[in-house]
This record gives structure tokens, C-alpha cells and sequence, in this order.
């Protein structure tokens, strides 16, 4: 296929969000142009050692980025619009974004230097603006985080409804109810189909309101008399609202514990949220408060190493410290995947005393994303030709579609990133796959995943690494002993004997090449690279990443 659909065509393109949750970056084309919606990242796991974030590659739409008139963000979580600050310099498109995601945005763009380069055209939910051939709706709804948006598309080939991430609250805490009503006249208008989030599909009914858990926690902190932690995702800024109201009603101070809490803090004031509680105190503040008089709001809910919470626990941090008769309550969710660190932290707290409390323990938690009735409620609403279940893992793509089609819906795709979804004209059909990857930042700059730097250090993770100098004569001859270090596989001090084995493999292994080879530098590596993995796989079970110096004098 060509970079530029012709008339009449409309395709999906997702390059990340699609058999995984977290990296989301899809593409619409039509009349020869595309659009981008969300350009998001996901974080690292113990599979990708000293990656932190990860991203959907944007190569193939970097490439024909002359044809892209524009990016579109649903909302301001990190796994929508956390690669802006990345990859725009690839792209150099406008942005539109609500003024919360706006915020959050530019804030990013500071810290990157590209505050003044990137052009953000702020569009609060409802409005409609257009995108080069693509007429956009932003209909507001109800998700963790405020002013999440679903996006009417409309083009000459027909009208995409792409849900980002929703839920139905009827009792939302920051704005107002989702806007059923716009939904309705969009299914009323035609919609040819729905490009949907199937986080929760597994879920029975609805995901539940953030008015019940602010109810729950102003009765759970009254039990409790020492100090109090409470971790949450920090851009639930509702949720943020609720516990320090909770810590209100119980006569307590609420403090910001990690620099993203208060990011979202300052986001939030800018746009008019929270503008009925005080500042919060800072947790150098709340360290002279009695402890019963504070409730600490921190960072690192998902057990990540460096947030706020892995510190107190480890008993490092500067002005937080938790003990016997104190409180962690984690008003979250595990991700999946997450599960090791999370249960390391909350281990750690108990070892100091701390009691832990989680959404299995009470009520503290409501999920973002649409339960199986709401996502029902949805198609009756919108009444699509076509659904194509996106923001899920495989299993979660297929329950979405059969739960598609017992709504009513003709027809049903599951895809994967890099599949080619021609929407337009005709029956629904994937007509080419693009080549796809990943990025993570690597210091100060981006490389594959699957690049030869980061598969090296996955090995030496797993397998160290050894250097070998040798030093020979111009006729090959060796003028010393070869010198050995291996990094994470021998100890020299305490393995002298296994140490010694290696270096006479190296010296056996040059003495037994023929003279002519010996004065091959190529064939001299060679044979010494060989001879010191043969003889680390032999002593240690291991193949580490080999490297051999050679010097001739």
C-alpha cells in the first residue's frame, strides 16, 4: 500500500496499544493524509534491565511524516501522551489536547526543552475542530483521571468512533458525567465503527464510582491512630481530592510525598480542580506533625524502586519514616506484571510493623475503565458497523469482540500492532502489515529494544562479561601471561584456580594455531574468544559477552 490512502479509503493503523495495554499510538488515514491519536509509553519490567520507559516505535510514520496532519491526545496518562516529549521532534505535527493534558504536557515539554517548539492547540471536551480531512469530536467522559475524552472522527469515507480510555461514573468527583447524550447523537448520525478500550471485559457490571471511595476512606482512617500512608496512581486527582478531604474529616493533614504528585497537583490548580482544599503540606511540613495528625499521599503504588514508598519502606527517605502502629493503604490496583515489586514493597512495610491495607482488605479502589454492562450501554448507544477491540492483551481483544457481537454488531477484527485495517470501503479487512518495534530511553537517547546495545546487557545481565588483553610479538609469540577480567562471573581473589584455568585455555588455544595464523590478529581473537566461553560454559555454565584485546609490539 501506498503512505497516502486514496479517496473513498479509510484505515486504522496501530503501531502500539493493541495485544498489550500501555504504548498507545494509532493512525487514521484518509484522502491521502493521516491522523495520530495518542503517543504513549509503557515502563520497563525485569526483562529490560535499566530500561525505565519503553514506546511504540514511530518509524513508519516518521517516514512519510509530510502526510500527518496532526496529533490528538485523549487524556493525560502517561501511556497516552508520555512519548510526546520523545518522538515529536520525528513528527513535528500540531498537538490538540484538553487543558488538563495540555498541562501535563507542556510541563513535559519543559523538562525536554521543547516547550516553545511544540504547537498545542488546547480543545476542552465537547468541541470540534478539524484535522485536515478529519473532523474531530471530543466527547467528554469519566475515567481516573479528569477530563478524559472519547474522539468522534469523522471523514468522507465515514465516521470512527475511538473510546480511549472511559467509564461510565455516574457520581464523578472532578467534572462532569460522561456526555451519553453527545454518544447518542453520534450512534444516531452512523457510526461505521468503534475502535474500543477492553481493559476490563473480564469485569461483571459496572466499574463503580469515585464518590463511593471517598465515602470508604473518611470511615477506614478514623480506625486508625499512628500515621498514615496512602498510595494511589497519582494523576487520579479525584482520588487526591478524597483522601485529603478523608484526612479532613479525621482531623488530620494531608502532605505530597514524590515530585509526580505534586506535578499533578500544580496541573490540576491551573484548571480549576481542587480549588476548595488547601495547599497541601510538603513532607519536610508533615514530619512535625504529631501521628495522628498526618496522612502522607505518596508515589509508588506499583512498587516502583525510586518512587516515594520504596524509600520509606527501605528506610532511606529524608523526612518519611513508618513504623509499628502505622498505616499504608494502597488505593490502587495491581497492573498486571507489577505483581513481584508490589508484593517486595508491601513486605517490606510489613517487616517494619506497618500494617498494609489493599482493595482486597476494603473498599479503596475504583477502576477507570468501563465494566462489561457499560461497554453493552456503549454499542446500544453508538450502534457501530464494525468494532475493533483495542487497550488489551489478546485474550482481552477476543472477549471484547464476542461481547461486540452479541450487541449487534455485524462485524468484529481482532488485530495486532502494524496490521493495515482498511474500514473503508467494503467489508472491514486487514490489507498489509507495517513493520513495528520498540523504543526505550537509554540516558539521553532512544534506541530499539531489539538493538545489538540492549541485547549485549540482557546477556551480561545474565552472563557477565569477560576481557582478555593479550599481548604478542609480530611473529605471534606471547610476551606475557594474558590478562583476565570477569565481570560478574569470577571472583579473582577467591577463584584463583578457576581464574588461572581460563587464562591457559587463551594461551593453549594461540600456541596450538599455525604459525601463519598466529600473526592473523583476526584469527588470534578468534581463537582466544573461543577459548575463554568454552572454558567459563565448562567451569560456570556460562556465555558471557567476550571481548579480546590484542596488542603487537
Amino acid at each position: 500500500m501506498t503512505a497516502a490512502p486514496t479517496d473513498g479509503e479509510l484505515y486504522f493503523l496501530p503501531l502500539g496499544g493493541v495485544g498489550e495495554i500501555g504504548m498507545n499510538l494509532a493512525l487514521y488515514g484518509c484522502e491521502g493524509k493521516w491522523l495520530m491519536v495518542d503517543l504513549g509509553v509503557s515502563f520497563g519490567d525485569e526483562s529490560m534491565p535499566m530500561v525505565d520507559v519503553v514506546m511504540a516505535d514511530p518509524a513508519w510514520i516518521a517516514e512519510r511524516a509530510d502526510k500527518l496532519v496532526g496529533l490528538v491526545l485523549t487524556h493525560g496518562h502517561e501511556d497516552h501522551l508520555g512519548a510526546v516529549q520523545y518522538l515529536w521532534p520525528r513528527l513535528k505535527c500540531p498537538v490538540w489536547a484538553t487543558p488538563f493534558a495540555a498541562s501535563i504536557l507542556k510541563a513535559k515539554l519543559h523538562e525536554t526543552g521543547l516547550h516553545t517548539q511544540v504547537p498545542v492547540t488546547v480543545v476542552p471536551a465537547g468541541s470540534r475542530f478539524q484535522v485536515g480531512p478529519f473532523a474531530v469530536e471530543t466527547i467528554g467522559m469519566t475515567h481516573s483521571i479528569p477530563e478524559a475524552t472519547t474522539l468522534v472522527i469523522r471523514t468522507s469515507a465515514g465516521t470512527v468512533v475511538h473510546t480511549g480510555d472511559w467509564k461510565f461514573d455516574p457520581d464523578p468527583l472532578l467534572g462532569p458525567p460522561a456526555d451519553k447524550g453527545a454518544l447518542r447523537r453520534a450512534g444516531k448520525d452512523g457510526v461505521l465503527a468503534v475502535v474500543g478500550d477492553s481493559t476490563n471485559v473480564f469485569s461483571r457490571g459496572h466499574a463503580g464510582s469515585e464518590s463511593e471511595v471517598r465515602a470508604s476512606l473518611i470511615g477506614l482512617l478514623a480506625r486508625y491512630d499512628g500515621r498514615i500512608a496512602v498510595s494511589c496512581f497519582a494523576t487520579n486527582a479525584a482520588r487526591l481530592e478524597s483522601i485529603a478531604i478523608a484526612a479532613q474529616a479525621n482531623d488530620r493533614h494531608a502532605a505530597l510525598v514524590g515530585r509526580s504528585l505534586w506535578r499533578i497537583d500544580k496541573a490540576a490548580r491551573e484548571n480549576g480542580y481542587l480549588s476548595d482544599l488547601p495547599p497541601f503540606l510538603t513532607d519536610h511540613d508533615a514530619a512535625y506533625l504529631p501521628n495522628d495528625k498526618v496522612v502522607y499521599i505518596c508515589t509508588g503504588s506499583q512498587g516502583e524502586p525510586r518512587a516515594a514508598l520504596a524509600r520509606i519502606a527501605a528506610g532511606d527517605h529524608p523526612h518519611v519514616t513508618l513504623g509499628k502502629g502505622d498505616v499504608t493503604i494502597f488505593s490502587s490496583r495491581i497492573i498486571p506484571g507489577n505483581e513481584k515489586e508490589i508484593f517486595r514493597l508491601q513486605n517490606d512495610l510489613v517487616r517494619l510493623g506497618v500494617e498494609v491495607v489493599t482493595e482486597k482488605d476494603e473498599f479503596v479502589h475504583v477502576s477507570g475503565h468501563p465494566g462489561r454492562e457499560e461497554m453493552e450501554e456503549l454499542y446500544h448507544l453508538l450502534r457501530p458497523r464494525v468494532a475493533v477491540p483495542v487497550h488489551g492483551e489478546a485474550r482481552h481483544l477476543q472477549e471484547h469482540a464476542r461481547l461486540a457481537r452479541a450487541c449487534g454488531v455485524a462485524e468484529t477484527v481482532e488485530i495486532s500492532d502494524g496490521a493495515m485495517l482498511r474500514l473503508a470501503p467494503g467489508p472491514v479487512e486487514v490489507v498489509e502489515h507495517v513493520p513495528t518495534g520498540r523504543l526505550c530511553v537509554d540516558g539521553p537517547r532512544l534506541v530499539r529494544l531489539d538493538s545489538e546495545i540492549l541485547r549485549n546487557r540482557r546477556r551480561m545481565v545474565f552472563n557477565g562479561s569477560a576481557v582478555v588483553t593479550v599481548v604478542l610479538d609480530k611473529a605471534g609469540t606471547l610476551l606475557g601471561a594474558p590478562q583476565l577480567t570477569a565481570l560478574g562471573l569470577l571472583d579473582a581473589g577467591h577463584e584463583a584456580e578457576e581464574h588461572e584455568a581460563v587464562v591457559q585455555a587463551v594461551k593453549d588455544a594461540i600456541a596450538q594455531l599455525p604459525s601463519k595464523a598466529r600473526r592473523d590478529d583476526s584469527q588470534v581473537r578468534e581463537a582466544a574468544r573461543l577459548a575463554v566461553r568454552r572454558s567459563l560454559r565448562d567451569s560456570h555454565g556460562k556465555k558471557p559477552i567476550t571481548d579480546i584485546h590484542l596488542v603487537r609490539v
